[in-house]
């Protein structure tokens, strides 16, 4: 089996990146909980944005914009999905 290199996913992975992020439902990697991401808790904070799970408050992702780039870490989601 040939592999190839990680440049080969930006036409799926740029497909699901302009879908509406709000509406994908976000399953909690510490709880299970599952909803939409636009109902969990949102803190904004100068140093960046952080979503929180609306069940059990644990960290569903974290966005900061630096003068490096953009960051994000969504560790906290075990499985996104959009739902047709």
């Amino acid at each position: 089996m040939t592999h190839l290199d990680g440049n080969a996913a930006a036409g799926p992975l740029g497909d699901i990146f302009t879908h509406e992020v709000t509406t994908a439902v976000a399953t909690c990697a510490a709880c299970g909980n599952r909803g939409p991401l636009g109902a969990a808790m949102l803190y904004g904070e100068a140093m960046g944005t952080i979503v929180r799970c609306a069940a059990c408050e644990a960290v569903l992702l974290r966005f900061a914009e630096t003068p490096r780039g953009i960051r994000l870490d969504m560790r906290g989601i075990g499985v996104l999905a959009w739902h047709a």
